[in-house]
């Protein structure tokens, strides 16, 4: 994909800071590490109404893509070839290989310097926090990296949840050593969050006589929001998939697992039964299909999905969603089948606490 001039920032601490700060085992460490899956999902719905628009459901999004359970396991295992086969994973997985990049499609993520260097502080300061709840520490950091550097704390609040889980699934020395950088467009940079929304509400116009198109209107699927060029047609009723699939530029030098000819979704099988073509519905989740009967068994059996009864979730399966309107959507970088093994984590967690 091509991009004009990008702008560049890093938190990186000194050396001397490095060695002159302890970052194994900490106490913050000791508190992040005694909440689960269940807790981050009350916490992260006790913050959504602290969350700017923008990033509430970018939010949601970031958490699915990288379950706590699933990051505990793959610690825990190393580098274990048994248990990356049994789940089946493929792309990049571990959090650890993208601490600076998950959350790109996150607006936030613009202050992702300032933020993680405020977490990494927060977690060393040795001073007693002023609050002892989750919710309570995230928008504390929140509040004052929005106070330091002049930004509505809303728009801090989402990427602020983030860097705490991350340092919880990546531990701190990994997460104190990554750059902290990032790498926008000036254009995306100067872009404000109702530009933003007002792009992912917004419809192609049909022109003057689209209303002779009746159900071969066109619409746009966008599928990185930082990229201009990365966008495909979509007509109306189509599967996200099948749209996709007529985008024949090089797709698989990006990302290996997109299919040679298939476009921008990775997909290996059209029928739900694969897996690698789940997304994360930045915009436009209420002109989708409602998710049926195989979609939300097969995306549970995956692990991507937890809750029942809701018809137009967060995440889809690209193969099996129908779409009436243009979207925004998010592509994970990785997929597998941990559905089963996240819930037998859940189950032991459960039994231990009790």
């Amino acid at each position: 994909m091509a991009h004009s001039l990008l702008v560049s920032r890093s938190s990186t601490l000194s050396t001397k800071e490095i060695h002159t700060k302890t970052y194994s085992n900490t106490l913050f460490e000791a508190f992040l590490n005694q909440h689960d899956d269940g807790d981050w999902a009350g916490a992260l719905g006790s913050l959504l109404p602290y969350i700017h628009e923008v990033d509430r459901t970018a939010a949601q999004i970031w958490f699915t893509f990288y379950p706590l359970a699933l990051a505990r396991a793959l610690r825990e295992a190393g580098d274990s070839t048994e248990l990356l086969q049994k789940l089946q994973l493929v792309g990049t997985y571990r959090l650890q290989d993208s601490i600076d990049s998950s959350h790109t499609f996150m607006y936030g993520h613009r202050y992702w310097p300032d933020v993680k260097r405020a977490v990494v502080e927060h977690a060393t300061s040795g001073q007693p926090p002023a609050s002892l709840e989750l919710t309570g520490q995230i928008r504390s950091v929140a509040h004052a990296v929005a106070k330091r550097i002049d930004v509505d704390e809303s728009l801090l609040s989402g990427i602020t949840a983030v860097g705490f889980a991350t340092l919880q699934r990546v531990g701190m020395e990994a997460f104190q050593a990554s750059a902290g950088s990032i790498h926008l467009d000036r254009k995306v940079l100067r872009r404000r969050p109702e530009d933003v929304l007002a792009a992912r509400a917004r419809d192609d116009d049909q022109g003057l006589f689209g209303f002779l198109r009746g159900q071969e209107k066109i619409y746009t699927v966008t599928y990185d929001e930082n990229d201009p060029v990365a966008v495909f047609k979509l007509i109306n009723t189509q599967q996200l998939t099948t749209a996709a699939a007529n985008d024949k530029r090089d797709h698989r030098s990006r990302n290996p697992r997109c299919m040679e000819g298939e476009g921008p979704i990775p997909i290996q099988c059209r029928s739900g039964a694969c897996g690698t073509c789940w997304v994360g519905m930045l915009g436009g989740a209420e002109k989708l299909s409602d998710i049926g009967v195989l979609e939300a068994k097969q995306l549970k059996e995956f692990g991507y999905l937890d809750s029942d009864g809701e018809s137009k979730p967060l995440i889809r399966l690209a193969c099996m969603a129908q779409a009436f309107g243009a979207v925004s959507i998010v592509i994970p970088r990785w997929n597998g089948v941990f559905g089963k093994f996240i819930r037998e984590e859940r189950t032991q967690e459960a039994r231990a606490r009790s």
